[in-house]
């Protein structure tokens, strides 16, 4: 899909993001990731902390492109709109997190336990190296927002 098909599937809209929005998203970002890292919390914690500093980071390219993501199925948007915002190496990582967004569902709205200690320490080494990314683009592309 384009920009323009999901502004006019009414997915997304305009959104002029600035420095002062993208540092509280990093707070936020770094309190996730910080806190997944707790070995104290269950899996499914973790991997929740950590799938929420995700979605926050999506927040983040898709708001430095110009957008905003909005209406049902806005973590799958802002998952699939990675692709727009970042480019398409960002693909694998695009799929992993979309990956994960059914696995949180489960998590969140179903039953305990569907997550392993495994599963919660890949998806924390994941999105720190997702941060380094969006982070890195956000620098080379919108050096005004770094």
């Amino acid at each position: 899909m384009t920009w323009k098909e999901w502004l006019a599937e009414n997915r997304v809209e305009p959104h002029a993001t600035s420095k002062q929005e993208l540092a509280d998203l990093r707070s936020a970002v770094e309190r996730n990731l910080r806190d997944a890292a707790i070995p104290q919390l269950s899996a499914d914690n973790r991997f929740g902390l950590a799938y929420e500093a995700a979605l926050l980071l999506g927040k983040m390219a898709v708001a430095c492109a110009g957008y905003r993501v909005k209406g049902q199925g806005a973590h799958q948007t802002t998952f699939a709109a990675l692709k727009l915002a970042l480019g398409a190496g960002v693909s694998k990582t695009s799929s992993y997190l979309e990956r994960c967004r059914r696995k949180r569902n489960e998590l969140s709205y179903d039953m305990a336990g569907v997550v392993t200690d495994t599963e919660a320490a890949e998806i924390l080494a994941q999105i720190k190296e997702f941060q380094k990314s969006v982070e890195k683009w956000i620098a080379k592309s919108h050096p005004h927002l770094s």
